[in-house]
C-alpha cells in the first residue's frame, strides 16, 4: 500500500509538472489567471470571492476529464450549476443539470501567498447539496484560501453496472479532479499547493474518509478535518460491489433499461429527472471498495493503517440525533409520545433492548430528547471514539466534541418541542455563513470565532492549538488506554477534556472494559 500510495504521489507530481502554470493577475484584486484561462471575481472589504470556476468536465456516468480552456476574462462573480439532485432538504436545491463540476474559491485580500488551503466537501448524505451554499468569509479572513466545490450525488455519481465501467464512485473522482485542480492553480489566488487540508462534515466526512484511503488521493493533501462521519462502522463511508450493484439494478429495472441490449446506452438516453424519481431520496450511496482507487473497505482500510497518514482533526457533536428527533417532530407536526419510545427502542436494539432500556429509562421528560441520546451514544459518539483510535495508532488524530448547548435554530421552522443543543449541524454556522440558522448572538459569534482560527490554525500546522484556553490539547493515544483517549469539548466557555467515555456510555455500547 505505501509503495501504491508513493507512486500514485509521484505521478501526480509529474502530471503537475507538465502542466500549464496558473499565475496571479497583476494590478486588478479581482483577476486572477488560471491555467484554463483568466476569471473576474469580487473583492470585499477583508476577502475576494470567485464563484463557479469548472475545474473538471463529465459525460453521463464517466469519469471526470480536465476542464475547459477559454479565451478572454471569464466572469466569476456568480455560483455554477447545482448537481442533479432531487427536492428533498433546504441544504440543497432541486436539479437537474449535468454540467455542475464547478467550485468556488474565496482569499483573504491582504495579498499574502503561500495560505494554507482548505477544501470543503459539503454534506448532505452524498445526494443533496452543493458548495456555494456555504459561505466562507470568516475561514478565509483568519488566514486559509478555502475552496468548495459541487461534485456528482445520489443517482449521478453512485448507480453502477458492469457496461459502466468508470461508476460506482464517480463523488469521490470529482473531488479528486478538484483537488487536482487545487494543486495546478491555487498559488495563483494565494495558496500554498503543498499545504491543503480536506475538510467533510456528515456525507462529506465520510467522503474525507475515502480520501484517506484511497491511493489515488494520495499526495493531494497533507491534513483531514472529518466532521459528523463515524467512518469506522462497517459499511459506513464505502459499499460492497454486491450491495451497491443491487441497489443498481432495483433502478435500473425501474427505468426500463433491465434488458436492454446495452444497458449503458439505454441509462445514457433516459432523462435525469426520470433517473432521480426512480432513485428516491431515502437513500445514503456511498463509493464501491474492492477497486484499485479504494482496494480496502474504508472502515478496514483506517483499522488495518492502510491509508494515507496525514494529521486528522477528528470530531462530532455532542447531541446529534437531536436534529433528526426534530426533524421528524416537523415532518409529524407532534412530538414523540411516552408510549412510543419502548417500542422504539426494542424495534431499533432487538435483543439488546431491555439492556438498553435499564441503562436509559424514560423517567418523564421529552421521550423523543431520550430517544435522540440512546442514538447519538450508539450510533455516533460510540463509532466516531473507536474511529479515532484506530487511526490513532497511525498517525496523529485529535478529536473533538463540539458541545455548545444554545445553538442557533433553523431559520423560520418552529420553536423545538426539546432544545436542539448540539444537534447535528449545529457547528456549521459557526465555520461558515449560512442563511439556514438563525443570525449568531454575540456569545456565539465570539465561539465561532475561536472555531474559525482553531480550524485555519490546524490547516496551517496540524496542530490546533487550545482555541485560546488553558487547557492543552494532546493528541489521542490510543497506545496509552482510557488514560489516551483524549477528546476536547468545545463549548463557549472554557475548553477542556470532555467527559466522554462516561458521558456517551462507551463502556457499555463497545465492551471497552473487555479490551
Amino acid at each position: 500500500m505505501k509503495n501504491t500510495i508513493a507512486s500514485a504521489g509521484l505521478g501526480l507530481a509529474l502530471l503537475t509538472a507538465c502542466a500549464p502554470a496558473a499565475h496571479a493577475a497583476t494590478g486588478d484584486p479581482s483577476r486572477v489567471v488560471t491555467a484554463q484561462g483568466e476569471v473576474r471575481g469580487t473583492v470585499g472589504p477583508k476577502v475576494r470571492s470567485f464563484q463557479g470556476i469548472p475545474y473538471a468536465t463529465a459525460a453521463r456516468f464517466a469519469a471526470p476529464r480536465p476542464g475547459p480552456s477559454w479565451k478572454g476574462v471569464r466572469d466569476a462573480t456568480e455560483p455554477g450549476n447545482v448537481c442533479a439532485q432531487p427536492a428533498g432538504y433546504p441544504i440543497g436545491k432541486p436539479s437537474t443539470d449535468e454540467d455542475c463540476l464547478n467550485l468556488n474559491v474565496t482569499t483573504p485580500v491582504n495579498g499574502r501567498s503561500k495560505l494554507p488551503v482548505i477544501v470543503w466537501i459539503h454534506g448532505g448524505s452524498m445526494m443533496f447539496g452543493m458548495g456555494d451554499l456555504y459561505g466562507a468569509d470568516r475561514l478565509a479572513a483568519d488566514g486559509a484560501i478555502v475552496v468548495s466545490l459541487n461534485y456528482r450525488l445520489g443517482v449521478a455519481g453512485f448507480l453502477t453496472h458492469p457496461s459502466l465501467r468508470e461508476s460506482g464512485g464517480l463523488a469521490l473522482d470529482d473531488q479528486r479532479a478538484a483537488m487536482r485542480w487545487v494543486r495546478r492553480n491555487i498559488a495563483a489566488f494565494g495558496g500554498d499547493p503543498g499545504n491543503v487540508t480536506i475538510m467533510g462534515e456528515s456525507g462529506g466526512g465520510f467522503s474525507v474518509c475515502g480520501h484517506l484511503a484511497s491511493p489515488a488521493s494520495a499526495g493531494l493533501f497533507q491534513r483531514a478535518i472529518v466532521q459528523s462521519a463515524p467512518c469506522g462502522t462497517p459499511g459506513s463511508a464505502s459499499r460492497t460491489r454486491a450491495r451497491a450493484q443491487a441497489e443498481s439494478d432495483e433502478v435500473i429495472g425501474k427505468v426500463g433499461c433491465a434488458d436492454a441490449f446495452d444497458v449503458a446506452d439505454c441509462l445514457r438516453e433516459v432523462p435525469m429527472s426520470t433517473l432521480l424519481k426512480a432513485y428516491g431520496t431515502e437513500r445514503e450511496p456511498r463509493p464501491i471498495s474492492g477497486t484499485p482507487a479504494l482496494p480496502l473497505p474504508v472502515d478496514e482500510a483506517l483499522r488495518r493503517g492502510r491509508f494515507n497518514r496525514v494529521p486528522v482533526l477528528y470530531g462530532v457533536n455532542h447531541d446529534e440525533e437531536n436534529g433528526m428527533i426534530l426533524g421528524l417532530e416537523l415532518a409529524t407536526g407532534k412530538p414523540m409520545r411516552a408510549e412510543e419510545y419502548e417500542p422504539a427502542i426494542r424495534q431499533a436494539y432487538g435483543d439488546r433492548a431491555r439492556a438498553v432500556l435499564r441503562r436509559y429509562p424514560l423517567r418523564g421528560g421529552s421521550a423523543g430528547k431520550q430517544l435522540a441520546k440512546v442514538r447519538t451514544d450508539s450510533n455516533w459518539s460510540v463509532p466516531t471514539l473507536d474511529t479515532a483510535r484506530a487511526m490513532s495508532r497511525h498517525t496523529s488524530v485529535r478529536m473533538f466534541e463540539f458541545a455548545e448547548q444554545r445553538t442557533p435554530w433553523f431559520a423560520g421552522y418552529p420553536k423545538p418541542s426539546f432544545p436542539a443543543a448540539a444537534q447535528h449541524m449545529s457547528e456549521l454556522p459557526y465555520l461558515f455563513d449560512l442563511d439556514l440558522f438563525t443570525k449568531l448572538t454575540p456569545r456565539q459569534a465570539a465561539l465561532a470565532g475561536r472555531l474559525t482560527r482553531t480550524w485555519v490554525r490546524f490547516a496551517a500546522t496540524g496542530d490546533p492549538g487550545n482555541g485560546g484556553g488553558r487547557a492543552v490539547w494532546p493528541r489521542l493515544r490510543d497506545d496509552r488506554g482510557q488514560a489516551g483517549w483524549y477528546v476536547h469539548s468545545l463549548t463557549s466557555g472554557p475548553w477542556k477534556r470532555a467527559g466522554f467515555v462516561k458521558d456517551h456510555g462507551y463502556r457499555f455500547w463497545s465492551g471497552a472494559s473487555r479490551n
